[in-house]
């Protein structure tokens, strides 16, 4: 049982998606997408949960579900961005744990996100944690989809990316993917969930982006580029996979449909 711990929960939310426009809004079972998400965060013991949104759509959907919004500029390169302006707009204390959940995950369990909080607070040394799992299959390790993270032996993470890492040279030989994976390799899917302190999400947003961050399109690189350490929680079961196709929104719908009682 974890015990008391202060933290927020911020959730970046744009209205703008090149898969799935609007999904923020999607409805899902009678509530919108990022209220869905909410509802998440505040099960984790959060003592506040914010959705940092740049459209006047989702603010509005939020406050009438009576979720805490905020408004943010539309012109951020990253959602990391968006909530370091949300953490100046919300003055949150330098020493402040915030969590980033992605307004796409409705079905996050909430119990990771106060792990994830918990991880931090813990490991003074790290600016930032965030989660993984294992990977079993070999299309999982080979996908480019799927980010890949390989720790050291103290649980920091070393490195993120879309290759298949770490590779096993004897057992991949010339590089196609393999029918299985060697026992014991240490695979781990990386998952998109972030804690932080509101003081790291300032500076951050003051560091440049990094040329492996921008080849791998993968922000959490510029932190390991600028020398920030990255403490990751292994989590044994996948939590349920995020919103980005139509495909993914009904499947979700019907998760949610199935695990709430009839009205």
């Amino acid at each position: 049982m974890l015990g008391l711990l202060s933290f927020t929960v911020l959730i970046p939310a744009r209205y703008a998606s090149s898969r799935l426009p609007g999904k923020a809004l999607a409805d899902i079972a009678g509530k919108p997408m990022v209220v869905r998400v909410a509802e998440r965060a505040r099960a984790s013991g959060a003592a506040a949960v914010w959705i940092a949104t740049d459209d006047e759509r989702i603010l509005a959907a939020a406050r009438d579900h009576g979720c805490d919004a905020v408004m943010t500029r539309a012109d951020h390169a990253s959602g990391t961005d968006r909530l370091a302006e949300a953490a100046e707009r919300l003055a949150l204390a330098d020493d402040e744990i915030v969590v980033n959940l992605q307004g796409d995950e409705p079905l996050m369990p909430p119990d990771l996100i106060g792990r994830l909080a918990h991880a931090l607070a813990q490991r003074t040394a790290a600016s930032i944690a965030t989660a993984g799992v294992p990977i079993a299959d070999a299309d999982e390790l080979f996908n480019p989809n799927v980010v890949k993270v390989v720790c050291d032996h103290a649980g920091y993470a070393l490195y993120f990316s879309r290759a298949p890492i770490p590779f096993a040279r004897d057992a991949f030989g010339a590089g196609g993917c393999p029918p299985s994976l060697p026992r014991g390799l240490p695979a781990y899917r990386h998952l998109g969930i972030y804690a932080y302190r509101a003081g790291f999400l300032r500076a951050y947003a003051r560091h440049a982006p990094a040329a492996i961050e921008r080849f791998e399109a993968l922000e959490q690189l510029r932190a390991l580029w600028h020398g920030h350490r990255i403490a990751v929680v292994i989590t044994d079961v996948a939590p349920p996979p995020g919103v980005d196709t139509p495909e993914d929104l009904e499947h979700t719908r019907q998760l949610v449909r199935a695990s709430e009682p009839a009205a």
